[in-house]
């Protein structure tokens, strides 16, 4: 999914008619954006190894079917692969901040892997912070393209062309970051059981399934506003944006937003995350009808 939102802005957002005939270009050429895709997968994916390693007994409870360290590979194994992972996500990174001669962007490769750990390690047994960091995470996907694309190619006199594009970008990642931090609050609800026995303090935990229930419901109607707000405030008169956005944005989180006040069942809360992913990558999508902006 990051491989393919990330190839979304590079060859859908950054060919759009706006910003080639305004002779706007970006600065990766197909290998340094390659090689940024992968270090963007790899560090994901060293992730979500170190989270599974830690994640061993909520997982035994929540997913026992999905159990992978201990049962199919050694936590020594699954270690190594953490580390293999990070090492060549950090590699590829760097060279792609090499070929756009930036090469302070490495730190962000750095960062990240540093803050997936904190994350699997310690944050993500408490409250909203650890939901919040990842949600931050996966909005950072989108914006890393726009980072390495357009910061090498901006001079006084294009500076605020490439703002103007780079804008776009943001609010893509903002919605990005509000239906998964909706998500992360669906997927502690349904983790609620395994994530108690492992004596970690997420919100459903701190506050009892129907008030984090109220609190998913809320955030998902704020996410719902804001997409409302920035629809009509930008899109109302393209037909075809509209329509996209109501049928099949606006639509399906307000169908969240109505299950959440009555989902009680984990088979309930994961029909509704994976709903809620669909829903990111089909507003990504809608990147593809900005030409009839």
């Amino acid at each position: 999914m990051i491989a393919f939102i990330q190839c979304i802005i590079k060859y859908v957002f950054f060919e759009l008619p706006q910003f080639k005939n305004a002779n706007l270009t970006t600065a990766l050429d197909t290998f340094a954006f390659t090689s940024l895709v992968l270090a963007t997968i790899c560090i994901a994916a060293a992730g979500y190894i170190i989270n599974d390693i830690y994640d061993v007994v909520t997982d035994s409870v929540n997913k026992p079917e999905k159990v992978i360290v201990g049962k199919y590979i050694s936590e020594n194994m699954a270690n190594n692969l953490f580390m293999g992972f990070t090492i060549v996500g950090i590699i590829l990174g760097v060279y792609a901040t090499w070929d756009i001669d930036k090469n302070s962007y490495a730190t962000i490769f750095l960062i990240v892997s540093a803050l997936l750990y904190w994350y699997a390690t310690a944050l993500k047994q408490t409250i909203l912070i650890g939901n919040i960091l990842v949600s931050f995470l996966v909005s950072l996907s989108i914006l890393i393209v726009g980072v390495f694309e357009i910061s090498p190619m901006i001079t006084l006199d294009s500076r605020d062309a490439y703002l103007f594009m780079f804008k776009f970008l943001v609010d893509y990642a903002v919605f990005a970051f509000l239906i998964n931090l909706v998500r992360e609050l669906v997927k502690d609800l349904e983790d609620i059981d395994g994530d108690y026995k492992a004596g970690y303090n997420t919100l459903p935990i701190a506050i009892g399934r129907d008030r984090a229930n109220k609190v998913a419901f809320a955030m998902c109607v704020l996410t719902i506003m804001a997409i409302i707000y920035y629809v009509v405030t930008y899109l109302f008169e393209n037909q075809y944006l509209l329509l996209y956005f109501i049928f099949l944005i606006i639509g399906p989180l307000s169908y969240c937003a109505i299950k959440l006040l009555s989902a009680k069942t984990k088979t309930q809360y994961s029909q509704l995350s994976t709903l809620l992913k669909v829903t990111m990558v089909l507003g990504i999508c809608s990147i593809m009808l900005l030409k009839f902006v």
